[in-house]
């Protein structure tokens, strides 16, 4: 399992800790905030585009050669900006690391469930998302350091290492885990599978918290400004909700292996908490501030570990890397649709009415749980 989790943390370190870096440290590439958006896009729209692909590649030939070739595929993008350094290579190299994040990351969550029963999927997806919250929690600062000591090309340099390092790891230690047997399906099939509420249900809630997390790493540094707060005070509070998603995830893995949880009950309070921690966002001052980073943190924290539990266990098992794929392109769209509905709120109203907005859809998918739950009450267990 160390492999599979050191790739989700490859991505995550990967994806932010170049995008914290680009803005301020690449005047050469970076010329004006459109080409800055540009090379922003590249990672997450290669993602968007290409993840359902690589996630029914990885059933029909087994996860294991998507993992290890997207792996490969992220060294050798990493590696092109170190040879060659200049502009135009940094677009090509952006755009490869994420065709290969777009391989190796829903490969890598297929693999989680494939190589855990269905008691342990809780935990195993825990820890996955706790190391991935870590990449997303280091990036930047790592980030910003290797790139003040030795520029972008040592950050690309790095990361190239990294790659070759963790695909050697996952070669050595993966075992081959054989595609299964599938039967035909057709495009009607698939969409009658991807419209169920098995699937769409904890694919909702995953994209609802990426939104969430999304928003709290992007605008509570302006929250933080605008009451005031320096940029130690607004970092930390970002740290405080990255680290609270992370601290979180493992003990509602193990809590819902141990039936002291069940996937409906724990997305539902996720969302609530999440909703709760938007809301909180709306208070003036650091209280606010910081009440808003440990509830939106614990909510999503909740969510990710049992909603991608919650897929893996109403999955058939040849199923799993096109269920993964087209569940992290809802996370993806999620990651993008958060912060362009606040923002697009606040440019009519006020920041405040942004965070009110977001919160008051989250908190109606909430709603919408419980009332799915008094119909169909859940039944202990992963299978719930």
């Amino acid at each position: 399992m160390w492999p599979l989790y050191a790739a989700g943390f490859t991505t995550a370190f990967g994806a932010h800790g170049i995008a914290a870096s680009l803005g301020g440290n690449s005047a050469d590439a970076v010329t004006s905030l459109l080409v800055l958006g540009g090379l922003l896009a590249l990672y997450d729209g290669a993602e968007v585009v290409l993840k359902p692909v690589f996630g029914t590649l990885a059933d029909r030939i087994g996860a294991r050669p998507v993992l290890l070739g997207g792996l490969a595929a992220f060294t050798l993008a990493s590696a092109l900006y170190v040879l060659a350094d200049s502009p135009g290579w940094l677009w090509a190299a952006r755009l490869g690391q994420g065709a290969a994040a777009a391989a190796f990351s829903p490969s890598a969550s297929a693999l989680v469930a494939r190589l855990n029963p269905a008691a342990k999927r809780g935990r195993a997806f825990g820890s996955y998302g706790f190391y991935k919250s870590i990449g997303y929690t280091l990036g930047p600062l790592l980030g910003g350091v290797l790139v003040r000591a030795g520029g972008l090309r040592l950050l690309f340099a790095v990361l190239a290492v990294l790659g070759v390092t963790v695909a050697c790891w996952a070669a050595l230690t993966v075992p081959v885990v054989p595609p299964l047997p599938r039967a035909r399906q057709t495009v009607l099939d698939l969409a009658r599978r991807l419209t169920e509420p098995a699937f769409l249900a904890p694919t909702a809630a995953l994209a609802a918290a990426t939104a969430a997390l999304s928003v709290g790493v992007g605008f509570l540094p302006v929250s933080g400004r605008t009451a005031g707060l320096d940029t130690v005070a607004t970092g930390a509070a970002v740290s405080v909700l990255a680290a609270t998603a992370a601290l979180v995830q493992p003990r509602a893995g193990r809590a819902l292996d141990a039936g002291r949880l069940t996937t409906r009950a724990g997305l539902t309070a996720g969302l609530l908490l999440t909703a709760a921690g938007l809301a909180c966002a709306m208070l003036p001052g650091l209280a606010g501030i910081l009440s808003a980073a440990v509830l939106t943190g614990a909510g999503t924290g909740l969510i990710t570990p049992l909603g991608f539990a919650a897929l893996a266990a109403g999955t058939p098992a040849e199923r799993l890397g096109q269920t993964m794929g087209a569940a992290e392109l809802g996370r993806e769209l999620g990651d993008a649709g958060g912060p362009l509905l606040v923002a697009a709120v606040a440019s009519l109203a006020t920041l405040t009415y942004g965070y009110g907005a977001l919160a008051a859809l989250i908190g109606l998918g909430a709603a919408a749980a419980l009332v799915r739950r008094r119909r169909a009450p859940a039944v202990p267990g992963p299978e719930s």
